[in-house]
């Protein structure tokens, strides 16, 4: 049975568990078939660099009309497929933008740091969006930095996994590495070559699952890398039942010294159904949703809101908020994605109020941007403006 934690300030360092005891994955509620055109394997994938053939690094046959009108000429380009997750935006900027609701080639890369930045991007891309012209070994090369270091000299051991997963509607996943045991936060898209990388770097211990929704391909990670899965029981679903660390209550609760993970409710619910036929996974956009709620009332089960589980993670060493989607930085400033959040707005922004007794100055995020700030001090005049402005909107 997989372990429940409760009570405040918890250290799980020296929890262990028996995976012969752990009960089978239960069988996964399924989802919706999606609408958009098949996925072609992405250019310079494991399959290619396992095949070793220069014929094979190719970007796969595609259809003429899946090359967006918007890319300027060259070799890069987006196709029809994007779902403007702003992924290849924030790690090419200079390449890559926005124009009516997706990503486009904005400008080809003109130098070596440039063009490795739009492939980093290409194997970062959820639905395989991004594309070359022609086969181009470069890719393989690329592979090889992923975990990608965020900034080695103020932050070293900080690193970003890339591989973003559709399943997660391509959110950022993150390695920590420390002495006390290797963290993942969020799952990336699984990739045999990335589990190889992040092996050279230690392994990891843990898998830390900051809410219900990003949590993509646990299941294949835990087993590639050993490492136990920790989730809030309030977000657990029947895709997650066998997580084998399962937080209980408000927490804190911490993995040694030097991390803490903080309970920040509001952005996602527990769905418990009457009568007890089901649990909740379903997909985070709006088509699952509907999806999911006909499902029931064709099956007479009532849905009742409750539990909140999403948790932040705090690496006190570094000053970085590890935030999951409680809080990120977009092109517009801060925000809480309200727009996404399926319980309760005013409740997330008291959950995000908690941020101001915390000494960061790093926000990695699921979705959107990364923020840094100089000092805790201007964090937290950044948190305290965004929180008035939010707050004279909802009533608390």
């Amino acid at each position: 049975m997989a372990l429940k934690l409760t009570g405040q300030a918890i250290n799980l360092t020296g929890l262990r568990y028996q995976p012969d005891l752990l009960p089978p994955s239960s069988s996964r509620f399924s989802k919706p078939p999606l609408t958009r055109p098949i996925k072609a394997i992405q250019s310079g994938g494991d399959e290619v660099a396992a095949a070793g053939a220069a014929s094979a690094v190719a970007t796969p046959t595609r259809a003429p009309s899946l090359r967006r009108p918007h890319n300027v000429d060259g070799e890069f380009f987006v196709d029809t497929r994007c779902i403007d997750c702003d992924t290849c935006r924030w790690m090419a900027p200079q390449i890559f933008t926005r124009v009516e609701g997706m990503s486009a080639v904005s400008k080809q890369p003109t130098s070596s740091e440039e063009r490795l930045n739009a492939l980093q991007a290409l194997l970062a891309c959820p639905t395989s969006s991004i594309h070359t012209e022609k086969p181009t070994r470069d890719v393989l090369e690329a592979q090889k930095t992923f975990p990608l270091p965020i900034d080695d000299k103020k932050i070293p051991g900080i690193y970003h996994c890339g591989y973003h997963s559709e399943k997660s509607y391509g959110a950022a996943s993150y390695l920590i590495i420390r002495p006390d045991g290797n963290i993942i936060v969020d799952s990336p898209r699984f990739t045999e070559k990335l589990a190889r990388n992040i092996e050279a770097l230690g392994g990891a211990n843990y898998m830390f699952l900051t809410h219900m929704d990003d949590v993509a391909d646990h299941e294949k990670w835990s087993k590639r890398l050993n490492c136990q899965r920790i989730l809030h029981s309030g977000d657990v679903r029947v895709d997650t039942a066998d997580v084998e660390i399962k937080l209980e209550g408000n927490g804190p609760w911490s993995l040694g010294e030097d991390v803490e993970l903080i309970h920040v409710p509001g952005h996602t619910e527990d769905l418990v159904v009457s009568p007890p036929l089901i649990s909740a996974p379903y997909p985070v956009d709006m088509r699952g949703i509907l999806y999911y709620y006909l499902t029931l009332k064709l099956m007479n089960v009532t849905p009742v809101h409750n539990k909140q589980g999403s948790v932040c993670l705090f690496c006190k060493p570094h000053k970085i908020l590890f935030a999951g989607d409680h809080l990120g930085m977009t092109e517009f400033g801060l925000s809480i994605f309200e727009t996404y959040n399926r319980i309760s707005v005013p409740m997330q922004l008291d959950s995000v109020k908690k941020l101001l007794k915390l000494n960061f100055q790093w926000i990695l995020p699921g979705h959107g941007r990364r923020a840094e700030y100089k000092d805790s001090q201007e964090k937290d005049s950044a948190l305290e403006n965004f929180l008035q402005q939010k707050c004279s909107q909802y009533t608390t």
